[in-house]
């Protein structure tokens, strides 16, 4: 019998044979393969459009909810205006404000430091400093990481190099 019949080549149409292929069986059950409903036995079942859909669509349906979540979080922490990861204490910018950086201070920073021979391990002992503020100047996030005006004006002293404008 040719795959895709509509039933038996007798016509009779209780045909026990499976129309995706052909095997003879007692009990069929109907798929949509491909588009086409037929009566498929059961080893032909796994090739059922209609669930492999509702198999897929459960973990992706999960995973958009999770994801759609994390969206929402996100916004909301962002709406909520809360600056206390971004301010922290130690720094007091209306008494040591940040000056005007030039563009690629950075660089320039890490340049000084280099031909100086010096790690930042020992310039940060040397200017009694947290390592962590002459790598945040370092890698251009001065503004970000709550480096002081002081601490500029003593790299420029320290290194005789222009960091600020």
């Amino acid at each position: 019998m040719a795959k895709y019949s509509t039933g038996d080549s007798a016509g009779g149409g209780d045909g026990g044979s499976c129309e995706l292929c052909g095997a003879t069986s007692g009990s069929l059950t109907t798929a949509s393969i491909a588009g086409a409903t037929l009566q498929v036995c059961s080893a032909c079942t796994p090739h059922d459009d209609a669930k492999k859909e509702r198999r897929e669509e459960a973990p992706d349906e999960r995973d958009r909810k999770k994801r759609a979540a994390r969206t929402v979080a996100k916004m909301h922490d962002a709406q909520q205006g809360d600056s206390t990861r971004w301010e922290r204490e130690g720094t007091n910018y209306a008494d040591d404000p940040l000056p005007y950086l030039v563009s690629d201070y950075g660089d320039r920073f890490r340049e000084a430091r280099r031909d100086a021979g010096l790690q930042i391990d020992e310039l940060a002992d040397s200017l009694d400093v947290p390592e962590e503020q002459l790598v945040a100047v370092e890698q251009g996030r001065a503004a970000r990481a709550d480096v002081g005006g002081s601490l500029i004006a003593a790299l420029e002293s320290e290194l005789d190099v222009e960091l600020a404008e």
